[in-house]
């Protein structure tokens, strides 16, 4: 697959695109979240024992979906928005602002403690913009925009640190699941018309895995062994479909831009019904962690993960390994239409 860091830094030299910009959750955060008074931090070992720099934040052995499809792409990692090294030329390339325990809903991961929310990381995007407009003219940063590519990575706490903790949040006694959905997609909508406004122009929307299967939910005792939670992967059904809908509804109401989704419940779909297609032999536990399916307690500092971790599609508890990670942002890159839908990464790259 090519995703060799000297030859993602010799790539870097012949960008596709003059940045990416990451927004999203733990799926994606590249160390937000160690900067803010959260308890969901990844900044210790053995996150990140396969990541050239060593613990750094992010939530898996090694690189994030959003760190090897900036590498296809010819980019750099986007740093963390809330790193203070994070200024002047550093953000030229692109800005990660996903958070940990980030939801679409404002409330949603509360119990984790600061994150910084979808809200709050658009508010973040227009400081960098603020910051790039002193550094460029209005036209040049135009142009820089509408050729960026927006990522986003939401909706999986909605629903693990939301709608299904019905003893910390309320809503899913106020909500049917697809009412659920709705709730969350209008937001959602609002938030990436607001991006949309301050001139970004690309956007890559990636939709939810299937969550049932996560070592988390296998641990929860509500599927049998060896079975994934159905019920779970089910209500994420509304939201994933709404997603693709509103894709197309975007791309018919904005000519001048282009939405595209990213179907990581078929790509994850894909490797639970294949495994062996794609290189793993463990799909149903993760590599560090503790009790059932290595899911009831997630990767604790200094715990000793499997060796064999490129066989693993689990990372921890919550989080895919680093080749997992791998086939998502290949698929979203290169993919068909069932995979990346209108077009894929590469395709919207040369726009």
């Amino acid at each position: 697959m090519g995703f060799g860091e000297s030859a993602a830094a010799a790539a870097a030299a012949a960008a596709q695109v003059p940045a990416m910009f990451a927004f999203g959750d733990s799926l994606i955060d590249a160390g937000n979240n160690n900067f803010i008074s959260s308890i969901a931090k990844s900044n210790y070992y053995p996150y990140g024992i396969d990541f050239r720099g060593g613990p750094s934040g992010r939530f898996t052995n090694g690189r994030t979906f959003v760190d090897m499809l900036g590498n296809l792409l010819g980019l750099p990692y986007a740093p963390a928005f809330a790193d203070p090294n994070t200024k002047g030329n550093r953000m030229l390339r692109g800005v990660n602002y996903a958070s940990a325990a980030a939801g679409i809903l404002d409330e949603t991961g509360r119990h984790y403690g600061d994150r910084y929310t979808l809200s709050r990381q658009v508010l973040n995007f227009e400081t960098t913009l603020n910051q790039l407009r002193t550094m460029m003219g209005g036209t040049n940063l135009t142009q820089y925009l509408a050729k960026s590519i927006a990522v986003l990575v939401f909706g999986s706490n909605d629903y693990i640190n939301n709608y299904l903790m019905p003893s910390f949040y309320s809503s899913s006694y106020t909500y049917t699941p697809l009412a659920f959905a709705n709730l969350l997609l209008n937001r959602y909508a609002t938030q990436i018309l607001a991006l949309h406004g301050l001139g970004l122009r690309k956007f890559v929307l990636v939709g939810i895995g299937p969550l049932g299967c996560i070592p988390n939910q296998r641990a929860s005792g509500k599927a049998q062994p060896g079975r994934c939670v159905d019920n779970v992967n089910q209500i994420l059904g509304s939201f994933n479909q709404g997603l693709r809908s509103l894709v197309t509804q975007l791309n018919n109401n904005h000519p001048g831009a282009i939405f595209v989704y990213g179907n990581a419940y078929g790509a994850f779909g894909d490797i639970l019904n294949n495994p062996a297609a794609y290189g793993f032999s463990v799909i149903d536990r993760a590599c560090c962690g503790i009790g059932r399916n290595q899911g009831q307690i997630t990767c604790l500092p200094f715990a000793v993960p499997c060796s064999n971790r490129n066989q693993y599609m689990f990372w921890d508890a919550f989080h895919p390994t680093e080749a997992a990670n791998a086939v998502l942002a290949w698929r979203a890159f290169n993919g068909p239409p069932s995979d990346s839908y209108p077009i894929n990464v590469q395709q919207m790259a040369l726009i």
